[in-house]
């Protein structure tokens, strides 16, 4: 289901890479979230078919891993090390602190400075990394710690050489210009969909953050990488899209790859790393990057995510 046009890069929407600071990454990456068990917890059932996907991720040019020492937990981590170990020279890995799961499955905040120092700790041994690529800090206001007593642990933590660049999660426009006074921040992973709301990850959490199109519009300004995080709404592309179905029709694909397509047209700093566990729905996402959506369309698909969040 590919768009034939594309550009020599195999992105129709520019720029076809974005940086992260030093790091140079294509404008499609690779969520590690959906590698562990069902609900994010313990082995895949097919582990085969996880070491497969990171492989195959690699061969398609993906040079962008987003992922957590505590999916799985450890799983995630695990299995990147054991099937990509010694990495491509250009892949970078990106993770997040300030989050744990309990024996329940559910997930709580780890937000104070000890417990950051030692999820870093955790990244680097499962990741087999010297030091991290890109590290978010995931912010849950009111629990463990204040959002500068988090930050200013993780700026310890890249001060000690642990941690290239930061980068934040689940943060709201104010936060991001509090963080800009205190370090530079090369991305921020926030929800944003074709769907809007929250999901229920978030809910869980109890985040609040603010209108996403404010803080992309704030990264937009700064040149800072936005990460959609469940960039393809989880269960959101059941729900009546007229606009993106119409645009799927005509481009002759899927639903899933309007709303990637949608995202890369949406903003130049955008960077979707939508995850999976299957082979084929990795290549599918990858294709999404050759479709050239036209300004109606992408305004269109705009007003209905607006009227749905």
């Amino acid at each position: 289901m590919n768009n034939p046009r594309s550009t020599v890069h195999g992105f129709a929407t520019s720029p076809a890479t974005l940086r992260l600071g030093d790091l140079e990454v294509r404008r499609l990456g690779f969520g590690a979230m959906r590698l562990p068990g069902k609900d994010v917890w313990g082995e895949p059932e097919n582990p085969d078919r996880a070491r497969e996907v990171l492989r195959r991720a690699i061969g398609l040019g993906i040079n962008f891993i987003d992922t957590a020492w505590y999916y799985g937990p450890y799983v995630s981590n695990r299995f990147i090390a054991e099937t990509l170990h010694p990495y491509p020279k250009d892949l970078v890995i990106a993770t997040k602190l300030g989050a744990r799961r309990l024996p329940d499955k559910s997930w709580v905040p780890a937000l104070r400075p000890e417990e950051l120092r030692q999820g870093c700790e955790e990244d680097l041994r499962t990741l087999r990394r010297e030091v991290l690529d890109v590290v978010h800090l995931r912010f849950m206001d009111g629990v463990g710690a204040s959002f500068t007593e988090a930050l200013d642990a993780l700026i310890q933590l890249k001060k000690e050489g642990k941690i290239r660049h930061l980068a934040l999660s689940n943060i709201n426009g104010k936060q991001l210009a509090t963080a800009l006074e205190r370090t530079p921040i090369v991305a921020v992973q926030n929800l944003y969909n074709i769907s809007g709301g929250q999901s229920a990850l978030a809910k869980m959490a109890h985040a609040e953050v603010e209108g996403p199109e404010a803080v992309l519009e704030a990264c937009e300004a700064r040149g800072i990488a936005f990460l959609p995080f469940f960039p393809l709404a989880v269960g959101g592309l059941g729900k009546p899209h007229p606009a993106l179905n119409a645009a799927a029709e005509r481009h002759r694909a899927t639903p899933a790859q309007i709303a990637l397509a949608w995202l890369l047209a949406r903003s130049p700093v955008m960077l979707p790393i939508p995850g999976t566990s299957s082979p084929a729905h990795l290549e599918e996402n990858w294709a999404a990057r050759t479709l050239a959506l036209t300004r109606e369309e992408v305004d269109s698909i705009a007003r209905e995510a607006r009227a749905g969040a």
